[in-house]
């Protein structure tokens, strides 16, 4: 099974963008370090990442599966480029790939 449930955003200030989807809508921030911001409460999981290092140039859509290793044999053997290898982070693990018309998304798996 493969669902879009969450999108994150690049940010200036994750702390900032976190206020303004409280203010603006009622959406819960919760910070995970200095950098990162998830956003609960929009209908879909949304982030926001600060980190120049790790945040994506455009809005990144991110793809819930139960199987990351066959959702990543699958991206690959449909002409998707691995351009995140699979890595841990809190509540799951994903990687990042860029589709043959250029955009990058990345799928996850949750842990649990």
């Amino acid at each position: 099974m493969y669902v879009v449930d969450f999108v994150e955003f690049p940010t200036d200030s994750a702390a900032a963008s976190g206020r303004f989807f409280q203010d603006a809508f009622g959406w819960t921030p919760t910070p995970y370090g200095p950098s990162y911001t998830d956003i609960s409460g929009a209908g879909i999981g949304l982030g926001v990442q600060e980190d120049p290092d790790e945040q994506p140039p455009a809005p990144l859509v991110v793809v819930r599966t139960d199987d990351l290793a066959a959702a990543q044999a699958a991206v690959e053997a449909a002409g998707g480029v691995v351009t995140v290898p699979a890595f841990d982070f809190p509540g799951g693990r994903r990687f990042h790939f860029r589709e043959p018309g250029g955009s990058e998304l990345a799928v996850w798996q949750p842990t649990g």
